[in-house]
């Protein structure tokens, strides 16, 4: 061997081993002992770390738990039975788990709602919107290029014929990704209990509302009324209506006439398809001009 190579590799070679000293030393100097309780509390979560949690991943929400910064209960996608064995592992109490699901609110598909221009570009929401707010007349409805499918981890969210997207109630635990991926808002969870949820989130006033969707809320108030829903099940935000689920015993029964009074058919069944009222009460259109 060339003897002007061996000085350098013995140098090379003592170098490495000195910082490998080095390392190992460190390991344990500053080694941290992770507490037993979030291998086990990784091992009953599903898996998925699709994040709805809070927390980068399922390794993160373990970890958070037996920290204290998530609570037993906040796994949407294991529900109570996972929520149960995490309380079990933490010693601690299970809490209330209300489980929910995705909601579509928008009714203005290619037959209901009429579009202002032709949109060629990406097929994303975020980008079509930078583009005049949208191609389509409603600037606060679905603009369907799917962010929501696309966001979800579970499979649980189509894009219907109608241009819409379409919830797979089978499949979707209420992660909430479709929500954060939609730039305009249109998607909400409510309890899996509750069947009724109102399909529109436009704050315009009627006039405009009519001008470009036929099932659009035009903001009258009249389910807010009183005599319609008692009790302040459904109250009004400005122009849109809400509904106070926590008032709500039985959803089908308690806003039933809120429903059918309805002029636009703006609230929404699940399960229940839309059906357009020709005539609207002339009640209505003297409260909405």
């Amino acid at each position: 061997m060339n003897e002007a190579l061996v000085l350098p590799l013995v140098i090379m070679g003592g170098l490495g081993i000195l910082f490998g000293a080095g390392l190992a030393i460190a390991s344990r100097i500053f080694f941290v002992k992770r507490d037993p309780r979030v291998s086990e509390i990784e091992d009953v979560l599903p898996g998925v770390n699709c994040g709805a949690c809070g927390a980068p991943g399922c390794s993160g929400f373990a970890e958070g738990v037996v920290e204290g910064r998530f609570p037993n209960n906040g796994c949407t996608v294991g529900g109570m039975k996972v929520a149960a064995e995490i309380a079990r592992i933490m010693g601690g109490e299970v809490g209330e788990f209300v489980p929910k699901i995705a909601v579509i609110r928008c009714r203005g598909d290619k037959t209901n709602c009429v579009d202002r221009a032709v949109y060629h570009g990406v097929e994303d929401c975020r980008a079509a919107i930078l583009i005049d707010n949208g191609a389509k007349g409603c600037i606060y409805g679905c603009l369907g290029l799917g962010n929501c499918v696309d966001s979800c981890p579970f499979n649980a969210i189509s894009m219907g014929e109608n241009g819409l997207p379409v919830v797979d109630e089978a499949l979707c635990v209420g992660c909430g990704n479709c929500v954060d991926a939609c730039p305009r808002n249109v998607i909400d969870l409510i309890p899996f209990d509750q069947k009724v949820y109102i399909a529109c989130v436009s704050r315009d006033f009627g006039k405009a509302v009519k001008a470009v969707c036929k099932v659009g809320c035009i903001g009258c108030g009249l389910c807010a009324k009183e005599k319609t829903t008692a009790n302040e099940r459904i109250t009004m935000d400005g122009k849109l209506p809400v509904i106070h689920y926590e008032r709500v015993e039985d959803a089908l029964k308690d806003l039933q006439e809120a429903v059918e009074r309805c002029p636009t058919n703006s609230f929404a069944v699940r399960g229940e398809s839309v059906n357009v009222k020709e005539e609207e009460p002339e009640e209505t259109e003297a409260v909405t001009v």
